[in-house]
């Protein structure tokens, strides 16, 4: 089944890189549906928390339904085995500036006792080798003599976001994914690099899946990359397992891709979606992630990238103190989390300038604890 290019696609490549959400408006095709969502109300069971040894199972399971969108987090229980005892070193390591940690949080649905989602933090990308990412460029050829000038759009091969920390491993069950379950999955994350910014780079980056067709192949690897690993699209995906892809820098070509060169499919797969990214990656859209300079070397997919402190949830984030007795004043939905690093907890709560005791038990806060609070977005909490 080929994919359908939108009109006009030769105009739109002399005008900006401009990745989403304008050009994830229509799919690349039939069999690429879009993802479902359920119900929006709040909810105030939802505990996000470190990984234990005993969320295993819960791990496998969603890696198996995810395995269609993120290669950091592996369908092999091995593997996941050691992602969980690397992230209880890395909580557990009192060494500061290491950055070779990986940390590993669960959404927990106390009602339902189950596990429904995880995300990750990568504190240095590259920490082993370089992070590689394709650089949007735009570079013009003119002849005065023809009268001639065009605008030309190049990739660059890069490492611009070797260093940056880098947000992993978002699955979400569909169940949840419409409301602020995501928030609370995703921008959790951002409270625990300002808790422990030591920890963290300044920079802060996250990938998601580019587009592939209803047999797994994905149009820009089959345009790139295939041409020199000759291997197909789901191949180089199970070599890669989740590692660095550096080794991929070492056979691709240093010198810039002209993209008007790629055939049309590669070039309308350049820096779109795959369906399984469209929540998270709405929720670093509306943190203020950059979407327009760098893409995925593997698939195209739109790698993101900000300063720490330019995030909507860093910026307005403020410490709070518990109170034993309850606040009456003006209360809103909030991201409300214990940034203790062993202790770390995250949950959705109705706050005002204090929290009162018994919201401050949801997580686990003892007095003293560090407790921080960010406003969710109010179009998803009303």
């Amino acid at each position: 089944m080929r994919l359908l290019i939108r009109p006009a696609f030769l105009e739109r490549l002399q005008e900006p890189f401009r990745p989403h959400p304008a050009r994830r408006a229509q799919p690349p095709g039939p069999g690429l549906a879009r993802p479902h969502h359920p119900g929006r109300d709040p909810m105030n069971h939802l505990l996000l928390r470190p990984v234990a040894e005993a969320d295993l199972a819960d791990l496998v399971r969603m890696a198996a339904a995810s395995a269609d969108g993120i290669s950091s987090l592996p369908n092999d229980e091995a593997k996941l085995a050691a992602r969980i005892a690397a992230s209880l070193q890395s909580f557990a390591s009192t060494d500061d500036a290491s950055g070779e940690e990986t940390y590993l949080f669960v959404l927990e649905d106390l009602q339902a006792g189950q596990v429904v989602g995880c995300s990750g933090i990568a504190a240095s990308a590259g920490f082993f080798d370089r992070f590689y990412s394709y650089r949007n460029e735009f570079v013009v050829h003119a002849s005065a003599a023809l009268g001639v000038s065009q605008r030309m759009h190049t990739l660059h091969l890069c490492h611009d976001l070797t260093g940056a920390t880098l947000l992993t491993s978002f699955y979400l069950d569909p169940a949840y994914e419409r409301g602020p379950a995501a928030q609370l999955l995703s921008r959790s994350r951002l409270l625990f690099i300002r808790a422990h910014a030591n920890r963290f780079s300044e920079r802060i980056a996250a990938e998601s899946p580019g587009i592939t067709d209803p047999d797994g192949q994905s149009p820009f690897w089959d345009a790139v990359g295939r041409r020199f690993f000759g291997m197909d699209y789901p191949q180089a995906e199970v070599i890669v397992g989740g590692r660095s892809k550096a080794f991929i820098a070492d056979l691709m070509p240093p010198s810039p891709i002209y993209v008007a060169l790629l055939p049309e499919a590669a070039q309308w797969a350049l820096g779109q979606l795959h369906p399984v990214g469209e929540v998270p990656f709405s929720v670093l859209q509306d943190e203020g992630f950059d979407a327009d300079t760098y893409v995925d070397i593997f698939d195209g997919g739109p790698t993101v990238e900000a300063p720490l402190a330019s995030l909507r949830s860093v910026r307005l984030a403020r410490d709070v103190v518990v109170r034993d007795e309850p606040d009456l004043g003006p209360r809103e939905w909030a991201l409300l989390a214990c940034t203790e690093r062993t202790r770390f907890r995250a949950v959705l709560a109705e706050v005002g300038r204090a929290v009162d005791a018994a919201t401050a038990a949801r997580v686990g806060a003892r007095a003293g604890d560090p407790l921080v609070v960010t406003p969710l977005q109010t179009e998803v909490a009303a």
